[in-house]
């Protein structure tokens, strides 16, 4: 048919010629689309490091206060991530009944993905540990799906944090 192959940085792109069989007419749309997905991904890059430091921080502060999230909980990984067959538990903690209580983090919108990851979480733990496990999802926000999902069980709590800034002049 006559289309020709245009190859771009990470992207090949099959272009069809124009009535003097050229492909001339679509290089600087290429040449911008190339750019705008170089932005894009150096944009998602810095999303993903922006998140990843939030979260770290959120970890941090919620180590240092754990009993704000919910009375009676302590802290039982030693200050590391425990490591199980399903990931890393971001908190793992018991709460005032004796139940592990793991504890999951997500700095921007809970996504639906995050049941799924939170259960295997729970379940690697109570195959471990022969103890009964709960958990709770600590998020800025929740998708719709998350809300739902989470209704459906009752050994999974979903919790939103906030932050709020003070600001104190200094003579």
């Amino acid at each position: 048919m006559g289309w020709k192959k245009v190859e771009g940085t990470d992207t090949v792109y099959v272009i069809k010629p124009d009535a003097n069989n050229s492909t001339e007419y679509v290089k600087d749309y290429l040449e911008d689309l190339e750019t705008e997905i170089e932005e894009s991904e150096d944009e998602s890059e810095e999303a993903e490091e922006v998140t990843f430091t939030l979260e770290r921080d959120l970890q941090e502060a919620l180590r240092r206060n754990i009993r704000s999230l919910e009375q009676g909980l302590e802290i039982t990984d030693g200050g590391q991530e425990r490591h199980t067959i399903a990931g890393f538990v971001d908190i793992t903690s018991c709460d005032a009944q004796g139940r592990i209580v793991v504890i999951e983090l997500k700095a921007p919108i809970a996504k639906p993905e995050v049941i799924a990851q939170t259960l295997a979480y729970m379940e690697a733990v109570q195959t471990e540990d022969k103890k009964e496990v709960r958990g709770i999802i600590v998020a800025s926000d929740f998708a719709d799906r998350v809300k739902l999902a989470a209704r459906q069980i009752p050994n999974l709590k979903l919790v939103k944090y906030s932050i709020q800034f003070n600001f104190n002049l200094i003579d």
